[in-house]
């Protein structure tokens, strides 16, 4: 026998293969049995001839099926979601890597500009000297237009 709640939850898959089965049923059949699986069955009775048990039997048939389907679709998500995860992990580690590395070139670069200035202080003021000019120069013809 069908259970009510899994004819409920079947109900958009089980109409469309109702009509390509039983072409005597009409969408307002359908329509007036929405949700009810005795209602269903009666129409389907009243307008075909079958039996109950054929009539069950068939919805069952359509019901195993969407299972069948919708346990396909199950895995096919899983699958997708596991995928998902691992290339973000993948992407997450990389950019890891990568933010390591830069901060490693930047903790370098500054190492390496200190030990230039601790070894000539006089060219480094000079050399800061020079860019403070010229920013202050760009700065000023930029503030006079």
């Amino acid at each position: 026998m069908v259970n009510q709640q899994v004819f409920e939850g079947h109900w958009n898959e089980i109409k469309g293969k109702l009509r390509a089965h039983w072409a005597a049923l009409s969408d307002d059949d359908l329509e007036q049995a929405h949700g009810n699986l005795q209602q269903l069955l009666g129409a389907i009775q009243r307008k075909t001839g079958e039996s109950r048990d054929v009539i069950e039997n068939y919805l069952e048939e359509i019901i195993a099926e969407s299972g069948g389907a919708i346990e396909q679709g199950s895995n096919s998500a899983r699958e997708y979601a596991r995928y998902a995860n691992e290339s973000m992990q993948n992407v997450a580690r990389v950019a890891s890597e990568r933010a390591q590395f830069a901060a490693q070139q930047m903790r370098d670069g500054y190492a390496d500009a200190e030990q230039i200035v601790r070894q000539r202080p006089v060219e480094s003021l000079a050399v800061c000297f020079g860019a403070g000019l010229i920013a202050g120069v760009l700065v000023g013809m930029v503030i006079r237009r």
